[in-house]
């Protein structure tokens, strides 16, 4: 039986939702353990168990589908931070959880695969479009998780010390750090994890001042009475 063929050539036969999930996963481990540089589409398609055609039918190309093997990530790993973020329980203990995740991320390879696309965004405008509102995601989630502290905390701050700057010294520390491991700076490893500690330490302080009782105003004493 002939089955009908696409703009490209490949049989319809061959497309499908497993298929596309089969060359994301692919491309994803490919870019997590040789690199963007190295990223071939036949490669992909022979690790995927596909025609190498119907890369370029359902991603159009090698940029295209980086993109989109970023954006299946993202869309699990940004919704699974927002859960974290509007769970009830203190920041102190959504901080530590984060952390948890980051080593998860890191293990999985999407640390890597987000920072492969970060650098060969440097020479590539085209997919420095695309790269740059995916890693905004990031940092606005990271704003908004600040805000909220910062209206739950109440803390008298200098002017300067607004949501948006502190959450920009997290986001820049953490893709900082995030580049120091991928490359192999060991000695890095013990200061990182001394000022995550120390973000924790102090937002644990934080969480204990909200979470205790307010002082009770002291009862006025009153006025001894005059003997008759």
């Amino acid at each position: 039986m002939m089955h009908p063929t696409t703009d490209t050539g490949v049989s319809t036969h061959d497309a499908g939702p497993d298929t596309r999930r089969r060359i994301l996963e692919a491309a994803f481990q490919r870019l997590a353990a040789r690199g963007y540089a190295s990223l071939n589409v036949r490669d992909i398609a022979r690790d995927a168990g596909v025609n190498h055609a119907l890369i370029s039918y359902y991603f159009g190309g090698k940029d295209r589908l980086v993109i989109a093997v970023l954006d299946e990530a993202n869309r699990q790993l940004l919704q699974r931070q927002q859960q974290l973020y509007g769970a009830p329980g203190g920041f102190a203990d959504k901080w530590a959880r984060a952390r948890r995740f980051y080593e998860s991320d890191l293990a999985s390879g999407f640390v890597r695969v987000q920072a492969e696309l970060w650098a060969a965004s440097l020479a590539n405008a085209e997919l420095r479009a695309q790269f740059l509102p995916r890693i905004q995601a990031w940092k606005q989630l990271v704003l908004d998780g600040v805000r909220e502290a910062m209206l739950a905390y109440q803390v008298d701050l200098p002017p300067a010390f607004s949501a948006e700057a502190i959450a920009t010294l997290l986001s820049e520390f953490w893709l900082g750090m995030e580049f120091s491991q991928l490359i192999g700076a060991r000695g890095e490893t013990a200061r990182h994890d001394a000022t995550l500690d120390a973000i924790e330490a102090l937002l644990r302080t934080l969480d204990a001042r909200v979470a205790a009782p307010a002082p009770k105003p002291a009862r006025r004493a009153r006025p001894a009475r005059s003997k008759p």
